[in-house]
């Protein structure tokens, strides 16, 4: 709690502006944990087609489990939607949250064990789509056989059958139908992997620590051979890598060495799209587009249909001064595109990153 508000309030309020304003920060697409709309008794949402026929397949009772604990589990991560005077989300989302099927309109119960409960895996990669390959497509393809819906030994490749396979389940399911592996059809199927595991944590350094260009360290910061080591696919030369997984940033220099590394708070949403940019834009002090969060330090260097995304430092509320969040949150998803960081960290960044800087997303 900061100044008597609920920190995780407006997670996204501050990171989210219309194209064009400066100092924007984007928020792209619907986060996909919110789109599961559960079809109950045969009776067909409106944007899904003809009915379905009213006592539901073994397939569809498989479904419809997974989907009702997906959809609890989706509800009690949602911090934004808990239950307050200051927790109305300050963005109008284009999304519904998942209900949990009322048991009194199924003709049976699930017979036997609960396939996502006996899978044994979990996606490692936030999304997967055609084309994938690797383990995380072998979850996939295995939760997609447990369930009926995939007639193919894993082969770990994302072809046409696992394609056509994932696109039948969404549309059951109620999901936007793209064939993409994101969050919403991960946890229908029981293979959505705990992100917290994904990140590491620090020692907190010493009291005036400092990385290799002499800027001192937050406390969610470590450098040279303290630091974790880069991920794999992060390019080369003098560049700053963000890790979407791990919610960690390092930057690096011209010889490869990690003058730093630190956590962020990035993106609850997919706008955080892997790839090589430059820095193109930065901004002392910007403002979100609902003229309610000051974003400070803001260095950008991806443009998407909503607006730009980039580094800054935690958002403040503009009425009062107070923190959108703190620096023991760091390492957790709260913003709608942007990386939140530490105020020493992001004072690092601005005296790192001018403009042309390599940014490499993966």
């Amino acid at each position: 709690m900061t100044g008597g508000r609920a920190e995780h309030a407006r997670p996204f309020a501050a990171e989210t502006d219309r194209p064009g304003t400066i100092g924007s920060d984007g928020a792209g697409a619907r986060p996909e944990g919110m789109e599961v709309r559960v079809l109950i008794s045969g009776q067909p949402d409106d944007s899904v087609g003809a009915p379905r026929p009213t006592r539901p397949t073994h397939r569809a009772q498989l479904l419809l489990a997974l989907i009702s604990v997906a959809a609890v589990a989706v509800a009690v991560d949602r911090p934004w939607q808990r239950s307050s005077a200051d927790a109305q989300p300050v963005v109008e989302a284009a999304f519904v949250a998942a209900p949990v099927a009322d048991a009194t309109t199924q003709d049976d119960d699930l017979a036997g064990t609960d396939p996502a409960l006996s899978i044994g895996c979990t996606m490692t990669v936030r999304s997967i789509s055609f084309g994938a390959s690797g383990d995380s497509v072998v979850c996939l393809q295995k939760a997609l056989a447990a369930t009926g819906y995939l007639d193919l030994a894993p082969d770990g490749a994302f072809g046409p059958a696992t394609l056509a396979a994932v696109q039948s389940l969404q549309a059951d399911a109620g999901l936007l139908v793209d064939g993409i592996v994101g969050e919403a059809t991960a946890q229908t199927l029981g293979i959505w992997t705990d992100e917290s595991a994904l990140v590491v944590r620090t020692p907190k350094p010493a009291e005036g620590a400092m990385d290799l260009m002499g800027y001192r360290l937050s406390s969610v910061a470590s450098a040279g051979k303290h630091a974790p080591p880069l991920p794999d696919g992060s390019g080369s030369g003098r560049r700053l890598v963000y890790d979407r997984a791990g919610q960690r940033v390092w930057a690096v220099g011209d010889n490869g060495e990690i003058i730093r590394s630190w956590l962020v708070s990035g993106s609850i949403y997919a706008n955080e799209v892997p790839g090589t940019y430059s820095v193109y834009s930065r901004s002392e002090t910007s403002t979100a587009w609902n003229g309610q969060a000051y974003l400070p330090l803001m260095v950008r260097y991806l443009k998407t249909q909503r607006g730009n995304i980039g580094f800054h430092s935690i958002p403040l509320h503009i009425d009062d001064g107070s923190a959108y969040q703190t620096e023991d949150e760091l390492g957790t998803r709260l913003s709608g595109g942007c990386q939140r960081q530490a105020r020493l960290d992001a004072e690092f960044v601005w005296a790192f990153a001018d403009i042309g800087t390599k940014v490499v997303v993966v």
